[in-house]
């Protein structure tokens, strides 16, 4: 197994481990993590543990798969994932839904210069797919998903 191997499978447990703890002995100190819920990057593992403890919150048995097969050049890797859990706890402006989830994830990460840690993690995932399967958003062309585009103004103009 590979250096990169470690650090991704001990990632992948950190993000439902509970163990802010964990995340400095696989990332640089200055990681940049992004994903769909992040308005900017997170720098540092003190807040990419902050992100991730919502994840925490929001799903207590939330749990990362591995979905394929890893890809890596020695210094970048991609690895195929699926996020898989129940929103069972509230977040702010988020009560539960008490519904399941399981959405695919690409994992697309960059080794720091001296490739020991994690340096740069970017999370690729439809966020859409997501609200759908949590009931937050409606189902991908329905009558509700029809209504929002007309309450954003599409479909009311006057036809030539």
């Amino acid at each position: 197994m590979s250096r990169a191997d470690d650090l991704l499978d001990t990632f992948q447990a950190a993000l439902v481990g509970r163990d802010r703890a964990v995340f400095p002995t696989v990332c640089a100190l200055d990681v940049h993590y992004e994903d769909p819920f992040t308005e900017a990057p997170v720098r540092g593992c003190e807040a990419l543990a902050d992100h991730v403890a919502r994840l925490w919150v929001a799903a207590p048995d939330a749990r990362v798969l591995r979905a394929g097969e890893r890809l890596t050049d020695g210094r970048f890797v991609a690895t195929p994932v699926r996020f898989e859990g129940t929103h069972s706890g509230e977040l702010p402006g988020l009560p539960a839904t008490r519904r399941a989830f399981g959405v695919h994830a690409m994992l697309f990460c960059e080794l720091d210069p001296p490739r020991e840690r994690l340096w740069r993690v970017r999370a690729f995932f439809d966020l859409y797919d997501t609200c759908v399967q949590l009931g937050i958003l409606p189902t991908h062309g329905g009558l509700g998903e029809k209504a929002l585009w007309m309450l954003r103004g599409f479909g009311l103009r006057a036809r030539s």
